[in-house]
């Protein structure tokens, strides 16, 4: 079984920039930049015949790229942090073609995604980092030169069942165009 998601590849070169907030954090484990992006929808564990649905039902998504800016860099997890991110501002453009990937997920029948889209850059995770050491690493790092790139295309990932789930390959890619609509 397939353990599937959708996201927006990050360029290389913003990969390398924010690849350069990696460490000074005692119980990170840091992700690969090669692997850097942002999930638009998990659909997790599937069969073979869901994985089908989900290539051919996303074919069908029409939409113009999406510029995506970067921000901030936070953290998940509260007292109990558990992830280095980089802030995605929200956009129209972004929630909508996330909604479309949720709504096209829940017509091949896979459930409702029950958390709220926060979309973000996962930089690390975090075993047993204190808040304090947290809130240090973000004091020194956690206003970032905003670093904006436009998505051409979105991807269907597939993972290891594993926590941190990397090493990801890009199963299908769909492109992001302008369509021209015609006048009847």
């Amino acid at each position: 079984m397939p353990r599937l998601f959708t996201g927006l590849e990050v360029p290389p070169d913003i990969a390398l920039l924010l690849s350069l907030h990696r460490g000074g954090l005692s119980g990170a484990r840091w992700i690969e930049p090669s692997d850097y992006h942002i999930t638009l929808r998990f659909i997790g564990d599937v069969d073979r015949s869901t994985a089908r649905d989900a290539f051919d039902f996303l074919a069908d998504i029409q939409r113009g790229p999406v510029t995506v800016t970067l921000d901030e860099i936070a953290s998940f997890g509260g007292d109990k942090p558990h992830s280095i991110f980089a802030r995605v501002l929200p956009s129209a453009a972004l929630a909508e073609l996330q909604g479309e990937h949720e709504r096209l997920m829940r017509r091949i029948g896979l459930p409702a995604e029950t958390r709220k889209f926060v979309p973000h850059v996962t930089l690390g995770r975090l075993k047993g980092a204190s808040p304090l050491a947290v809130a240090d690493y973000l004091s020194t790092r956690a206003l970032l030169r905003p670093l904006q790139f436009t998505a051409s295309r979105f991807v269907l990932y597939s993972s290891r069942a594993s926590t941190g789930g990397g090493p990801y390959i890009v199963e299908a890619a769909y492109p992001l165009v302008e369509r021209l609509r015609r006048a009847i």
